[in-house]
């Protein structure tokens, strides 16, 4: 019995094409007909061909592979990346986007100067055709050293510095305005900010958009104490601002976990959320809905986002892209009983 997978000849036959034309949009080679490359895909899906890898690689020239990077530092620093819903979502978005282009993605982290330095020489030998690079520290030289490295690479955030480099972001300073007017309108007199790392450009635009929200109703600001994006540190946050501002009725923070840091804080202490201070997140991840009360949150549509990533990186690799561009998302205020 035959147990040969369907070939070209087979496509090319339901088609009523010739090989070489099927061949040629297989290979994502772009001067076929658009009709004729439906028909082709079309006769494809009817037979059931799988491509082979292999072979097309070395026609196209690309592995078919994206490299997702994680760029940080400090000890435990994967442990981390993995115990935050945020990047959860990244990959979950780029993934669905590569997935149905048949391109594969490869997780990597970037957490030191040797680890940057493997991960440079592993795209610029070719490994993969490209990176989407989702950095955590505002002075991370690994964008730069990609662009040296000619390597084609899109950011999740715009650069703290000017780079010639794609990136995808949302509007930060409008969703720091949103928890503001939000607060306000709750009737909070005495709102303060749990803030991101002061070196994190998201951060700062985040609270500058909370401030000028303000400043426009005629409001001052309690206090601002940072943190670092995790739920001890929005804990410790709260503790610290309660001890020093004991008048603070709402609470802004820069993302869900440390808002749910700051909820525990608030009922330890014998207060109620949101009755004595109402309290607003930033991202809307899996921690807004599973957080007691429920969090109100500022959401950023990260999946959305990484899809984006992806799908500018993919116009890089095939050519429709030459220069940087750059997508910027509107945050959007989610309701829930914390605020």
């Amino acid at each position: 019995m035959d147990k040969r997978g369907p070939t070209l000849e087979d496509v090319a036959r339901e088609a009523g094409v010739s090989r070489a034309t099927v061949s040629r949009v297989v290979n994502g080679i772009r001067n076929v007909d658009p009709e004729i490359q439906d028909l082709v895909r079309r006769a494809i899906h009817s037979t059931g061909y799988t491509p082979n890898g292999a072979a097309r690689s070395l026609v196209t020239r690309r592995a078919e592979t994206v490299a997702l990077l994680v760029s940080g530092a400090g000890d435990g620093f994967a442990a981390r990346v993995f115990a935050d819903p945020f990047f959860g979502r990244i990959v979950s978005g780029a993934v669905t986007y590569l997935r149905g282009r048949a391109m594969h993605p490869v997780l990597m982290f970037a957490e030191s100067g040797a680890a940057r330095k493997q991960v440079v020489d592993y795209l610029r030998q070719g490994s993969a055709d490209g990176a989407l690079v989702v950095s955590l520290q505002a002075d991370d030289p690994l964008p730069r050293m990609l662009l040296d490295a000619r390597v084609p690479v899109v950011l999740f955030a715009r650069p703290p510095r000017p780079l010639p480099v794609s990136y995808v972001d949302i509007d930060h300073h409008r969703g720091g305005r949103l928890a503001a007017e939000h607060l306000l309108a709750r009737g909070c007199r005495y709102p303060a900010v749990i803030g991101a790392p002061p070196d994190l450009a998201a951060g700062r635009d985040r609270l500058a958009g909370f401030r000028d929200a303000l400043g426009e109703a005629g409001r001052g600001l309690a206090a601002v104490v940072e943190g670092a994006f995790t739920l001890d540190s929005g804990a410790a946050a709260m503790t610290r601002l309660l001890a020093e501002h004991p008048e603070v009725d709402g609470v802004f923070a820069a993302n869900d976990l440390m808002a749910q840091g700051v909820c525990h804080v608030v009922r330890e202490q014998g207060r109620r959320v949101p009755d004595d201070v109402a309290v607003v997140g930033f991202d809307d991840s899996s921690v807004a809905v599973t957080c007691r009360p429920p969090l109100t949150t500022v959401r950023q549509p990260v999946e959305k986002m990484a899809a984006a990533m992806a799908e500018l990186l993919a116009g890089h690799l095939q050519g429709s892209l030459s220069g940087p561009t750059h997508a910027v998302f509107e945050p959007e205020l989610v309701v829930r009983e914390s605020a």
